[in-house]
């Protein structure tokens, strides 16, 4: 039914935006890729088994489910956060002025590390989960609308107009949008660069952490190599809005869980993965920009 696979596209595209938004926004910034984005989203879904064992064990769940949702989701975002400020000020920062090809491969580095980390930690086999939240939700136009893909939808939106508020209205948002226009003259003007770096990679891996947790409550199944496909699609995402741009990553997010999805049920569930380097090899042909991007200008 057309109605239940937009549903179904659109919680998809959700998660796809929410990884996304990191690599904008880093991309905005450094003109840097961070390919170890998808690992920070893989290590949100292993804290949320983690954490939701953790307090399942001393039976939270049952007292407020509500409660449960937010710590874990609290503690993903921490947890993330902070290894992605580690990212920055490790593999990064020191190479900010070096040639473009060198943080690049520190990148991949740190990809392969966390990966590799995880599958010693907690082992090569899938982890699962049990659904938690109730089969039961909301019947639009004959569609069903799960109780986990409201969860989704209404976290992702919210965390996503919020982001667009912080950006274009607070303090530090302007200074990531200075930042992001001309680092040197930013730093001298007062605006603190490697602050406003941190902060960027705080908020990114904080919001790949929550898509992490969604997908786990969503699929209830997490592994070790699920970041790297993840953080392609979501790159995907982010080259077919407009890299560097937020709104776009929002669209190109969602954009991409529809094409994906609806790709999956009337072509071939076959191709799923093949449909998202589809979409990315004609957005490079016919608009490298992106829908929301502006053509870049060489300064001279």
């Amino acid at each position: 039914m057309l109605i239940q696979q937009t549903i179904n596209g659109l919680a998809l595209g959700a998660v796809y935006a929410l990884i996304a938004l990191g690599y904008t926004m880093v991309y905005g910034i450094l003109q840097l890729i961070n390919f170890a984005h998808g690992e920070v989203y893989m290590l949100g879904a292993y804290l949320a088994i983690i954490v939701l064992g953790a307090l399942t064990a001393i039976g939270l769940p049952e007292v407020s489910m509500i409660l449960t949702l937010v710590i874990t989701i609290a503690v993903a975002m921490l947890f993330c956060g902070a290894y992605g400020a580690m990212i920055e000020r490790v593999a990064y920062r020191p190479l900010r002025n070096a040639p473009k090809l060198a943080p690049l491969i520190s990148a991949v580095g740190m990809s392969i590390l966390l990966q590799n980390f995880i599958m010693l930690a907690q082992g090569k086999d899938y982890k699962n989960w049990p659904p938690m939240l109730s089969a039961e939700g909301l019947t639009v136009a004959g569609a069903r609308v799960s109780a986990v893909e409201l969860l989704i939808l209404f976290t992702s939106v919210i965390l996503m107009v919020a982001l667009q508020v912080f950006v274009s209205r607070s303090r530090l948002g302007k200074a990531m949008r200075a930042t992001s226009q001309d680092m040197t003259m930013a730093g001298l003007v007062g605006v603190n660069v490697n602050q406003v770096i941190s902060v960027t990679f705080i908020i990114g891996s904080s919001l790949a952490a929550v898509a992490g947790v969604l997908v786990t409550l969503y699929y209830g199944v997490v592994h070790f190599f699920m970041g790297y496909t993840a953080g392609l699609k979501a790159f995907t995402a982010a080259v077919l809005g407009g890299i560097g741009s937020i709104p776009g990553a929002m669209a190109g997010g969602f954009l991409l869980g529809l094409i994906e999805n609806f790709g999956a049920s009337y072509i071939s569930s076959a191709y799923k993965d093949a449909f998202t380097f589809l979409v990315l090899i004609i957005t490079l042909i016919l608009r490298p920009a992106g829908l929301f991007g502006q053509r870049s200008i060489d300064k001279v």
